[in-house]
């Protein structure tokens, strides 16, 4: 029996990369597939890939928002209270106060230290969380608005939901080291960082590796599109004493698979097979 089955064995799997391209949604995906009643999570709200290969049916969508201050001009005195206590500068005072949303953290602050009331909240839209079944693989995604900047509180959904699940959960997490990617992976129980073979490949599994570091994470490497020769990625492992879960090599048949909108590891025996091989080298954690 797999150890990823039970409740019990609950397994959260976060997968990263120092940058987009390097094959981390291509991992993501796959391992979703081969592990028995995977649930994944994706993440990368700002470019979601994964329900591109899943193609999830029995669609639900939840709307995301986020409260941000409405200011009544009848009620305002200018005191501009509220604009000395934001230190992100979201509210600025010209004759009358004004908001700006992209850069609101929508703490509620202002709405407090207002003497007059006049400031209320207001519901932002900022995107969706939608989740659908795919060939047995439960899909969770997040979609942030086109305009909108921070999808950090589309991944706060997402993350309350995968704490409802019981089986195991990977996690395509956003490429980079921000405060997405933090949040993505603050409750996993194992990090997947996935590096290309190249010199700026190193620089960005050097970026994800002190972060997960940073919070303590268990981690592993799968280093993609190997061809064969030099690999500072591969080195930097060495040299850091860092585990190399699994070499993908670069293949063509691969990149026609990904093309075509297929999940290798549902066409290709072969594939199947290098991910199911890579799922039992993923440390059972408790």
């Amino acid at each position: 029996m797999s150890i990823f089955k039970k409740k019990e064995n609950k397994t959260i799997i976060a997968v990263l990369s120092g940058k987009g391209g390097t094959g981390k949604t291509l991992v993501s995906v796959n391992l979703a597939c081969v592990i028995p009643g995977a649930v994944y999570a994706d993440c990368d709200v700002e470019e979601p890939n994964g329900h591109l290969f899943f193609k999830p049916i029995n669609l639900k969508t939840k709307e995301i928002g986020i409260l941000i201050p409405s200011i009544n001009e009848e009620k305002c005195t200018g005191c501009t209270k509220c604009v000395e206590f934001c230190k992100f500068n979201a509210l600025a005072y010209v004759g009358r106060v004004m908001v700006f949303e992209e850069i609101c953290h929508y703490c509620g602050g202002c709405t407090i230290v207002c003497p007059e009331k006049a400031i209320t909240e207001v519901n932002l839209n900022i995107g969706k969380v939608v989740i659908g079944d795919s060939e047995g693989t439960r899909i969770i995604s997040g979609f942030l608005n086109v305009g909108s900047v921070s999808g950090v509180p589309i991944i706060k959904d997402i993350q309350k939901q995968i704490k409802e699940e019981e089986h195991t959960v990977i996690v395509d997490c956003p490429p980079g080291s921000a405060c997405a990617v933090m949040e993505s992976v603050q409750s996993s129980d194992y990090c997947i960082l996935v590096a290309e073979p190249t010199i700026f490949g190193s620089h960005n599994l050097d970026m994800v590796y002190k972060l997960v570091t940073l919070f303590k994470k268990p981690c592993g490497v799968i280093l993609n599109k190997c061809d064969g020769n030099e690999n500072p990625s591969k080195e930097y492992c060495i040299r850091n004493n860092i585990e190399i879960i699994a070499e993908i090599p670069y293949d063509s048949e691969l990149s026609d698979i990904n093309g075509n909108g297929e999940i290798a590891a549902r066409v290709s025996q072969k594939y199947k097979d290098i991910f199911m091989n890579i799922a039992e080298k993923i440390p059972k954690v408790k």
